[in-house]
């Protein structure tokens, strides 16, 4: 059966090939060049012009000089194919005054090359406010209409670069759509940047007229209610949103209600980050409000160190019962006690979650009373209200959750009950068939991932091998294990506790293509894992990094 494998190899080692890391890469990252003088830059000119098909330049971790800036722009004209510029971290111990030169010979550079750029990477350049107006003509530009990504982290913008940043995005938006192509931003990030109420007002205007955000993190920008108020109305518009990320601004209870509106209407979420953001138990209770009405993709909710009390905080557990996607539940260093934290992870355990609650160990246990000047004089009549809603709810939860336990297991979180199949997920994986892999009906793709423990690397092996095993080319069987296959891996690759490279090892010894300290029983059969690979390594999910070492082995 190896010989047979042999042209199967080919195929894969086709299709890896075609998923070249480099991706038309050109890096000098972390070299920890000084760039002075254009005769410094003579090294890394003469690899950017021979370099055909440059797509993405990685300057990270070097210092570039205004004149070593100027000749390397030069040989960036002719590099129109260009999309990605990796340049977070290129100015080390440069003065504020180099930076803006600096940054316009490179950005006109773009401009001249007719470079249509997908991501633009500046972060970690103190550039300040006036370092904003060194890159403001090229996102003005049409080399950046295409732009999909903007990442603008920790470069001391302040209020002053918002306002700049927000402008020429408003610019970039107006240009492009007069072109008929309007600039449709994915992904934002500009955290600890000192934008402060009037930096993320500016912004949020701008988010407001793009609409198509997926990903914004402002984390650590000192943003007060009236400011996150003015992101959440504009959130609201961007109806693509996957991951919110405010981690440690000031929301307080008006802000976090304005925010818990916009949670309502947002689909697509998959993580909210609101830790450190002091969201109190009323802000805690409105955001556990709209994660029960909708959200039913949501992977992770961080609401720690944020002055929540017990019951806000068991709100927030009640409200996650329906989300199978769910990965974690932050809570630490909240005001919960130790009998809240118990009362915690047992409203989790009713409801088969505990493996996402998140540690507790920073809980700041029960207020006393008379912490609580500071708080608006009204809470507590509200709190009294909220307490007695509580009870009521408590009463009613109790009631159904013994009913509902049973059955959930069944059903593995899904809101509608399912009659459950004559072959279940266990049986398969134990004796794996193509038509049981059939008879599991179209829901076993999501049943199997869900089951899958990713954070155990073994199991997605094992489990990946059984499914791989029953590979037939032929239509029903075929569509079924890659389904399975891309659910299961899917999972497995975006999620934070899963390590791809033990993965790749692990899945190595198994192919018996890689030595082991334990005696492991390699494949009886390689050909249903090569093909079912040669799907994977096709798929979005499949980290380019790890083409080139399973390559490696798969070709030897």
């Amino acid at each position: 059966s190896r010989k047979m494998a042999s042209e199967d190899i080919t195929k894969l080692a086709e299709s890896l090939a075609k998923t070249k890391v480099g991706g038309g890469q050109l890096s000098f990252k972390g070299q920890s060049l000084k760039l002075n003088t254009a005769e410094d830059a003579e090294g890394v000119i003469k690899q950017i012009e021979e370099f055909d098909g440059l797509e993405a330049l990685r300057l990270e971790g070097n210092t570039v000089g205004v004149e070593a800036a100027k000749v390397i722009a030069k040989a960036l004209e002719k590099k129109s194919e260009l999309k990605r510029c990796h340049w977070s971290d290129m100015f080390t111990g440069r003065l504020r005054s180099e930076i803006p030169p600096a940054l316009i010979s490179l950005g006109d550079a773009l401009i001249t090359a007719g470079a249509q750029l997908v991501e633009l990477d500046l972060s970690d350049n103190a550039f300040g406010p006036d370092g904003v107006r060194g890159f403001e003509a090229l996102l003005k530009s049409p080399a950046c209409y295409t732009l999909q990504e903007l990442k603008l982290n920790n470069c001391g913008m302040g209020i002053g670069g918002g306002k700049i940043l927000a402008a020429a995005l408003k610019e970039c938006h107006r240009k492009s759509s007069a072109q008929g192509k309007p600039l449709a931003l994915k992904i934002f990030v500009a955290g600890r940047n000192r934008l402060e109420n009037d930096g993320a007002t500016a912004l949020a205007e701008a988010f407001g007229i793009i609409g198509t955000l997926e990903e914004v993190h402002m984390p650590q920008n000192g943003i007060n209610h009236p400011g996150i108020t003015a992101l959440a109305q504009a959130f609201a518009i961007n109806p693509l949103l996957k991951v919110i990320n405010l981690n440690d601004n000031t929301f307080t209870e008006k802000g976090a209600v304005a925010m818990a509106e916009t949670l309502k209407a947002l689909r697509q979420i998959e993580v909210i980050n609101f830790g450190d953001c002091l969201v109190r138990s009323k802000g805690a209770v409105a955001i556990a409000d709209a994660v029960k009405e909708g959200l039913h993709k949501l992977k992770e909710l961080n609401l720690s160190f944020c002055e929540i009390k017990r019951d806000a905080a068991l709100t927030v557990a009640e409200a996650i019962e329906d989300k199978a996607e769910l990965e974690k539940l932050d809570l630490d260093g909240n005001c919960l006690g130790e009998e809240g934290c118990e009362q915690l992870q047992e409203i989790l355990e009713g409801f088969n979650m505990a493996a996402v609650l998140g540690s507790l160990s920073d809980d700041e246990g029960e207020e006393k009373e008379d912490e609580e000047e500071d708080d608006d004089e009204d809470e507590e009549e509200e709190e009294e209200e909220e307490e007695e809603e509580q009870q009521q709810l408590k009463e009613r939860g109790q009631g159904e959750q013994e009913s509902l336990t049973p059955k959930k297991i069944i059903d593995s979180q899904d809101s509608t009950p399912v009659p459950s199949p004559p072959v279940d997920i266990a049986t398969f994986l134990a004796f794996p068939s193509p038509e049981k892999l059939l008879r599991l009906g179209p829901k076993c793709s999501v049943l199997i991932a869900q089951q899958t423990d990713t954070s155990d690397v073994e199991k997605v092996v094992t489990t990946l091998l059984r499914i791989s095993s029953v590979f037939k080319d032929e239509a029903p069987v075929k569509t079924a294990v890659h389904e399975t296959t891309d659910a299961l891996m899917r999972k497995a690759f975006t999620s934070a506790t899963f390590n791809s490279d033990a993965f790749i090892t692990s899945l190595l010894i198994h192919m018996g293509l890689l030595k082991s300290e334990e005696k492991i029983k390699a494949v009886p059969s390689l050909y249903g894992i090569l093909m079912t690979l040669n799907h994977m390594v096709q798929q979005d999910y499949f980290p380019k990094s790890l083409a080139p070492v399973l390559s490696a082995f798969v070709t030897k």
